[in-house]
């Protein structure tokens, strides 16, 4: 046998190697198709429990959606004005941003700078200074305080109840006795009571604050069971972070005021001394040459100019810590202002509906696909072994 026959036959082998391996991945192919095929038919074999089930989801879609309580969300977008460091770096920062080296906002010389503005309007303190802010309802029936709205007008689905009745039940069996608490007490924010905690909380789940970390836009959100409220709370938010943020930013150059205001009343009310005792020595003293008199009338004189000098010093200080107060107040555009909601944010009862429906057919599915067999399965081996 020469090569040449040698390498037809190992072709040929080659060739009978490829057309088994071809054949055994059409077999499984086929077999799949088969099995998807199957399982299609067994589907569709019993598509009235399917439908039941479908339909049985949707009922129970429904109830869940008009169970859960509207909820109102306005949205208020505002934009800070940016320091000197913010506005000389603002583009080196945009580009450091998109290939992921920042966050897109310079510090500066702000300690506060927008990335903490959610921080700030989550903080206890920040919410509990909202406790005493009057609200009213889109009907004009209620006229209460946001504490009073969260505690007692808030609404929840009825499943929160009995969930929440075993742990209710718990708790008054483990708690002690709660010493009442004086409702015209003010809040200590250092140490909250039980409902004012809670209150808290549900405002924090409830207020929220995002940062754009390339333009630096901050968007208010505040979520209410009345669009009115809602509208009026996002407003109130928005006013209470400018004035947090305007204290702060100014806390330094308000206090150099106060400073240059106290140096520039004791300077005037040196100069006026000073003057007024020089105009008196003149008055005693007028006409006369003798050379002790006119050298303390010189000092006098002196005296009254330095502090006249130092009076008009102070007074251009004052002046110039007006300024610095006014340049470091933060000015905010409005981007998009507090407006009553219209239309609810939530339940979206369709995509609830239609979550429902899907479950319901996937869980169907895979009781005829698989729970079914399996337990069909379970009870003749049962049976077998009774046997």
């Amino acid at each position: 046998m020469n090569s040449t026959d040698k390498d037809i036959k190992g072709d040929d082998i080659e060739l009978r190697t490829y057309d088994r391996a071809d054949a055994q991945v059409a077999n499984q192919d086929d077999e799949q198709e088969i099995d998807l095929l199957e399982l299609a038919m067994k589907l569709w074999n019993q598509k009235k429990k399917i439908c039941l089930w479908c339909f049985i989801g949707a009922i129970l879609g429904v109830v869940v959606a008009f169970s859960i309580p509207r909820e109102y969300t306005t949205d208020v977008k505002l934009a800070p004005e940016l320091g000197s460091n913010q506005r000389a770096g603002g583009s080196l920062g945009a580009m450091a941003a998109m290939v992921g080296l920042g966050n897109g906002v310079q510090a500066g010389g702000d300690a506060v700078n927008p990335t903490l503005y959610p921080d700030v309007v989550s903080s206890v303190p920040f919410l509990v200074g909202l406790f005493n802010v009057p609200v009213e309802d889109i009907d004009g029936e209620k006229k209460v305080t946001l504490r009073e709205y969260v505690e007692e007008d808030l609404k929840s689905p009825w499943w929160s109840a009995i969930i929440g009745l075993p742990f209710k039940l718990i708790g008054l069996l483990t708690s002690d006795d709660d010493e009442e608490v004086d409702p015209n007490k003010p809040t200590d924010t250092f140490q909250l009571t039980k409902p004012e905690d809670e209150v808290v909380k549900s405002l924090e789940k409830r207020i929220t604050a995002s940062v754009d970390t390339k333009t630096s836009v901050i968007t208010i959100s505040v979520m209410m069971q009345d669009p009115l409220i809602s509208a009026t709370i996002a407003d109130t938010v928005v006013h209470r972070l400018q004035e947090y943020i305007t204290d702060y930013r100014t806390n330094k150059a308000r206090k150099d005021l106060e400073y240059a205001e106290l140096l520039n009343k004791e300077a005037q009310d040196n100069y006026y001394k000073a003057q007024q005792k020089y105009a008196d020595y003149l008055d005693r003293n007028n006409g006369l040459i003798i050379h002790s008199a006119m050298t303390t009338r010189e000092r006098l004189q002196n005296e009254a100019t330095l502090a006249f000098n130092l009076y008009n010093q102070t007074s251009q200080q004052v002046q110039l810590a007006k300024a610095k107060v006014q340049e470091n107040t933060p000015v905010y555009a409005t981007v998009s202002p507090a407006s009553v909601p219209i239309k609810p944010t939530s339940p979206r009862k369709v995509l609830i509906l239609v979550g429902f429906v899907f479950l319901a057919f996937v869980a169907c599915s895979a009781w005829i696909l698989y729970g079914k067999p399996l337990v069909e399965e379970m009870k003749k081996k049962k049976t077998e072994e009774g046997n």
